[in-house]
């Protein structure tokens, strides 16, 4: 279809500021009106109550996000265009990949890059891919083709088995796209090495947005007995022996994880305590047994996806840091940690602080942290930050 006669979604008076700012996203419940016949996975050109141009972006019907805006320009959409976008995705990313001992980032975060809902991880050799938005599939080869040129990885795995494709009415599937994937990935991240399940691993394997905080840890950890739950495959818990911790536990609920916590302690000639436990629970007993840490990192997953769930989740936030606060001294660190964009950065900032307020307990904020920047935040659209990263100080 020619792209200057696109069915045109009109937007409801009001709802046309957050477009002006810069956000990629057009709700079903912010449209008024449709002209032509819109194809799912297709172009429609957006349009302002008064007709005027805001965009040009993906359809579908399917999802609640009804349109994905890839550009606020009158420009043809090519696939020139994107692979320019990935190729301006991945030259960004040299200075993550400058850092020594560091051999992986994300290389695509989705609208944050002007490709919406497509993920793109390096992991050493490989890089995992992902196609979450209807409307970006059929682009799925010209980029896989335009990360193949600029990164030259020995694999490229096209991971497309995330529950959010059945929401956007795509099947869900895992194929290798280029090379052969080997047996192990073995990444670098601030000089330790991490063995990572690119394939059967949570997400595209391993979370790189906290790779700066786990480097940012060790300064506290000397000497230090340190408790990492929520652990995952133990990067904060090596960072922590790194660091030259006296004792580092590591605790989470998935024996794979904890399977590979204990691999990659071998790895690194690190002294983990890896514990396979619930970490409420964990904690909770901790308490009861008057143990005392150091440093305590909760690095937990989203305990919340709607903005619906923010008071259960407030609670959740609020138990582990009631618990982690019993188990600190003096001069002990805190660091916690919320991954939802639903989850906004002062409420869950006053969420822990108010659980030192039920202690009596006065605490010195020694700083928030966000995302690395490979996960870059575009202005206009808020939802690409989501990562926040409070750090506090037992003062008594």
């Amino acid at each position: 279809m020619e792209q200057n006669n696109l069915p045109v979604v009109h937007v409801m008076n009001g709802r046309q500021k957050k477009l002006l700012q810069g956000h990629p996203w057009v709700y079903g419940n912010e449209i008024e009106r449709v002209e032509g016949e819109t194809v799912d996975g297709g172009l429609v050109t957006v349009v302002d109550f008064r007709g005027r141009y805001m965009g040009t972006g993906f359809y579908n019907s399917h999802s609640l996000i009804t349109v994905r805006l890839l550009t606020n320009r009158q420009e043809a959409i090519t696939d020139e265009m994107i692979a320019a976008r990935v190729r301006a995705a991945c030259d960004y990313r040299r200075f993550v990949l400058s850092r020594e001992g560091t051999d992986s980032c994300r290389l695509i975060y989705g609208e944050a890059d002007r490709l919406p809902g497509v993920i793109a991880d390096r992991f050493g050799g490989v890089i995992v891919l992902q196609i979450l938005a209807l409307g970006m599939e059929t682009y799925t080869q010209t980029i896989a083709d335009a990360l193949i040129d600029a990164c030259r990885p020995e694999c490229l795995l096209l991971q497309n088995d995330d529950a959010i494709r059945r929401k956007e009415g795509m099947e869900c599937f895992t194929k290798v796209l280029f090379g052969e994937l080997p047996e192990r990935t073995v990444i670098s991240e601030n000089g330790m090495k991490l063995l990572v399940d690119v394939k059967g691993g949570q997400k595209t394997g391993y979370f790189l947005d906290q790779k700066d905080n786990h480097l940012f840890l060790r300064q506290f950890c000397e000497g230090a007995r340190v408790l990492d739950c929520f652990s995952y495959i133990g990067a904060f818990a090596l960072n922590a022996a790194a660091a030259g911790a006296r004792e580092v536990t590591a605790v989470d609920i998935s024996e794979s994880a904890v399977e590979l916590i204990r691999q990659n302690a071998a790895l690194n000639g690190a002294r983990i305590e890896a514990v396979c436990a619930n970490c409420f629970d964990f904690l909770r007993e901790q308490v009861r047994q008057k143990q005392r840490y150091d440093v305590v990192v909760l690095d937990p997953p989203a305990f919340t996806k709607a903005h619906a769930n923010m008071a259960s989740a407030c609670r959740g936030y609020k138990e582990i840091a009631l618990s982690a606060m019993r188990l600190l001294p003096p001069g002990g660190v805190l660091a916690t940690h919320s991954c939802s964009y639903h989850m906004p950065e002062d409420v869950f900032v006053n969420t822990v602080l108010s659980a030192a307020q039920d202690l009596h307990r006065k605490v010195r904020v020694i700083t928030l942290r966000r995302q690395d920047i490979d996960h870059p935040v575009l202005a206009g659209y808020p939802e690409s930050h989501y990562l926040k990263s409070l750090w506090l100080q037992m003062l008594e």
